[in-house]
């Protein structure tokens, strides 16, 4: 069976034009990857559009992207796009997948339960972040990790392995960090640029929800809630929720951290985490969700107490406390 890295290498060879999408609502790994891609497909002298539904988060600002990140589609798609990140089709957003029919998918991605929608499809679980998997296709293409790339790089591997910190960080992530840096990468600025984002009204949000997490079975499972009228309160959005559930399940006792956001009436979308063996992703299935093993996400249609007693009920299921 032919590579997946060798397929996608002979479509981008074989082509002029490309366009490069992410997942709605994008973290660090999705605007990192598409930016190293653009820089890769630019760098083979190839014309390239970025798009995301959501846009460029202000957090990212910073990056240094080849071409500015369209929130809008071209009217007309390239024979070939490009769509990372997404565990699913439909994460990246209603009107990439309304216009289908219009364009091939070059599906790269590393989310446990990827269907493989796409026409190329490259899904590898053991990899820490697309980030990486964009390096491995820039090695394939004898293209140098330096410069823009490799800051793009940078940003996604760490954001997703926090910083080298999360059990998804494998050998080969630490040698691709010290690769750059012996290319000329300033990781310590990289590192200021990513974590010194916050404003005052992000700090007022994580006050609000740190303060009211809850503890069940044991303080073995630690959840918060956080509503709209606390976004309007704080004057803040989802985006300023990023990595606020790391700092739950740093608690001594807690295994599982879980967040619950309010989406609409009686809709909270919510985000799990844990370590080692504990199995999240499982939990998010249950719901319809997906993700990883220590890193998952999904949604309840109910009432918030109701929504939030289903989710513990479930991840203590899964953690044999029930």
């Amino acid at each position: 069976m032919e590579s997946p890295i060798r397929r996608i290498s002979e479509i981008i060879k074989g082509h002029d034009e490309f366009l490069v999408a992410s997942h709605y609502s994008p973290d660090g790994d999705a605007i990192g990857s598409i930016c190293a891609l653009g820089h890769l497909l630019a760098s083979l002298g190839k014309r390239v559009g970025l798009y995301n539904p959501s846009g460029l988060p202000s957090r990212y600002a910073f990056v240094d992207a080849p071409t500015p990140i369209e929130r809008e589609l071209p009217d007309t798609l390239p024979a070939w796009t490009f769509v990372l990140d997404c565990g699913s089709r439909e994460r990246m957003g209603e009107a990439l997948t309304a216009r289908s029919d219009e364009t091939d998918f070059i599906n790269i991605d590393h989310h446990l339960g990827n269907d493989e929608f796409g026409a190329a499809n490259w899904v590898d679980a053991t990899q820490p972040s697309v980030g990486n998997m964009i390096a491995l296709l820039a090695e394939a293409l004898d293209v140098p990790l330096t410069g823009p790339l490799a800051e793009c790089v940078y940003l996604a591997v760490a954001t997703d392995t926090g910083f080298f910190t999360y059990g998804n960080t494998t050998p080969e992530s630490l040698e691709l960090a010290a690769q750059m840096l012996r290319s000329g990468l300033d990781i310590a600025l990289m590192n200021e640029r990513i974590t010194k984002q916050w404003s005052e009204n992000r700090m007022k949000l994580w006050t609000e929800a740190m303060s009211a997490m809850e503890l069940f079975r044991d303080k073995q499972i630690c959840a918060t809630v956080i509503t709209k009228n606390m976004f309007e309160r704080t004057g803040t959005t989802n985006a300023d929720t990023e990595n606020l559930i790391n700092f739950l399940r740093r608690l001594k006792t807690v295994r599982v951290a879980a967040i619950l956001r309010e989406e609409g009436p009686d809709l909270y979308k919510f985000s799990l985490r844990s370590y080692g063996d504990d199995n999240v992703q499982q939990v998010a299935a249950r719901f319809g969700g997906g993700g990883h093993k220590n890193a998952a996400g999904g949604s309840i249609q109910a009432p918030l107490a109701e929504a939030r007693e289903r989710l513990v009920q479930a991840v203590a299921e899964q953690l044999e406390l029930a």
